[in-house]
């Protein structure tokens, strides 16, 4: 039994998962004494759950669609700072693209779910 909406969220529970793998990079980027990146790393990894899960309890389905829109961004912040990372050898390729390719499919998932809610 659950004891929330969210938990019932194919969407939340993967960006649950993706969530906790990009805290794990956070961490390999503490461990080269770049905390500024591993801070926003967490929070913008944090923000797509968390926009998911408020939306839920949304009291319509045009505000909920609002919050998947901002976790949606927050996805897109994501995947900027994989790119980034690689790019400029903070992190290596081979941990930033497969977490980049997930937050895409995750990316369409929400929006194929947010447009749903607006029919």
């Amino acid at each position: 039994m659950t004891l929330f909406r969210f938990e019932d969220l194919e969407i939340w529970r993967r960006a649950i998962a993706i969530g906790g793998e990009l805290c794990v990079l956070a961490d390999r980027l503490d461990e080269q004494k770049k905390w500024k990146f591993a801070e926003q790393l967490r929070g913008a990894a944090l923000s797509i759950s968390n926009n998911i899960a408020e939306g839920s309890g949304s009291a319509s389905d045009r505000d909920f669609a609002n919050f998947l829109n901002i976790a949606k961004r927050s996805a897109f912040e994501n995947a900027n700072m994989m790119f980034f990372f690689s790019l400029h050898h903070h992190l290596e390729e081979h941990e930033t693209m497969p977490l980049a390719a997930k937050l895409s499919e995750l990316c369409r998932m929400i929006e194929a779910f947010r447009q749903r809610l607006l029919v």
